[in-house]
C-alpha cells in the first residue's frame, strides 16, 4: 500500500462523519463520458465537432430562446444518457466508510441518488428538474418528459418540455454559463441543509473524488470544509495536488481508489 493510501484509510478509521466532494470525474467510471477539453466532448458528440462546438459554448441559457431544437438535443441527450447510466461500485463503498454521510456536488447526473444517497447538495442544479424558461414562476419541478433526437443533428425534436403554468418552453434547473436566470432554491435548501449538518458532525473527514480545477466549486468546498482539521482526501487521476499540503493526495481514479481504500478499512483488512 502507497503512504497516501495508508494515511487517507487512516483518517477514514477514524472518521465520525464523511462528506463526499464529487465532480465530473466521478461518474467516468459508469461510463459516462469525460468532457475536459474539446477533444474530449467532441469524442462523445461527434456531430458537435462537426459544428465546431465545444460543451462550454452549448452549456449556454441563451440557446433555450434562440434555438430551442439546439438546447434540447444537447440536454435532452444527456438526461436521456444519466438515466439508462449505472453508477458505478465506488458509490456504495462510499456508504460504508462513515456512520453518517452527505454529499456536496456540481454534477447534475443524479448519480449519487439513483445509488441511494439521502442527502445531497446539488451546486449546480439537477438535469432531472426543470424551470420555466420565461420565469413566469419560480416553481421547480420534476422532469418527467422524454425528448426525442435527432441523433445525427444533435437536435430535438418537437413538442419540446413546456411550463405547466404559461404553456411556455421549460429548461433544465441548472446553473450554466453565463445563466442569470437560474431558480436556486431547490440548491439553496440542500446547501443549507449541508451547512447545518456540517455544525454538528465530529471527526469529519472530506473526500473529494474527479474535481478540477476549471470550474474549482467543488475543491474550493472540500477545502472550506477540512480548513480546521486537514481532514481531506484529495482523489484525482489529473490534478490532484492540495495546497499547502492540507491532506493526502491521490493520483488515481475514483472506483480504484474506493476498492483500494475499502479493502485497506474493511473487516480481514491488514489494519482490521
Amino acid at each position: 500500500m502507497s503512504d497516501a493510501l495508508e494515511r487517507a484509510a487512516e483518517l477514514l478509521e477514524g472518521a465520525g462523519a464523511l462528506l463526499i466532494c464529487a465532480g465530473a470525474g466521478m461518474g467516468v467510471d459508469s461510463g459516462l463520458p469525460d468532457f475536459r477539453g474539446g477533444e474530449g466532448f467532441w469524442r462523445a458528440y461527434p456531430p458537435y465537432a462537426r459544428l465546431g462546438m465545444r460543451f462550454e459554448e452549448l452549456a449556454d441559457p441563451r440557446h433555450f430562446a434562440d434555438d430551442p431544437e439546439l438546447a434540447w438535443g444537447f440536454y435532452g441527450h444527456r438526461l436521456s444518457l444519466y438515466r439508462r447510466t449505472v453508477p458505478h461500485e465506488g458509490f456504495r463503498l462510499l456508504r460504508g466508510f462513515a456512520p453518517t454521510v452527505r454529499v456536496f456536488t456540481s454534477n447534475v447526473d443524479g448519480q449519487f441518488q439513483e445509488a441511494g444517497f439521502e442527502h445531497v447538495a446539488e451546486a449546480h442544479g439537477s438535469i432531472h428538474h426543470l424551470q420555466c424558461l420565461s420565469g413566469c414562476t419560480t416553481a421547480i419541478w420534476p422532469a418527467d418528459v422524454e425528448v426525442a433526437i435527432d441523433e445525427e443533428t444533435m437536435r430535438a425534436v418537437p413538442p419540446l418540455p413546456s411550463c405547466p403554468r404559461c404553456g411556455g418552453l421549460a429548461r433544465p434547473n441548472i446553473l450554466m454559463f453565463g445563466d442569470f436566470d437560474w431558480v436556486p432554491d431547490r440548491s439553496q435548501a440542500q446547501l443549507d441543509e449541508l451547512t447545518a449538518w456540517r455544525r454538528t458532525a465530529r471527526d469529519l473527514v472530506v473526500v473529494e473524488l474527479g474535481a478540477g480545477q476549471a470550474v474549482p466549486t467543488v475543491r474550493r468546498y472540500s477545502e472550506l470544509a477540512s480548513a480546521a482539521t486537514g481532514a481531506l482526501i484529495r482523489i484525482n487521476p489529473r490534478e490532484p495536488e492540495i495546497r499547502h499540503g492540507r491532506g493526502v493526495s491521490i493520483p488515481a481514479g475514483a472506483l480504484e481508489t474506493l476498492t483500494a481504500l475499502a479493502a485497506a478499512t474493511g473487516p480481514g483488512s491488514p489494519r482490521a
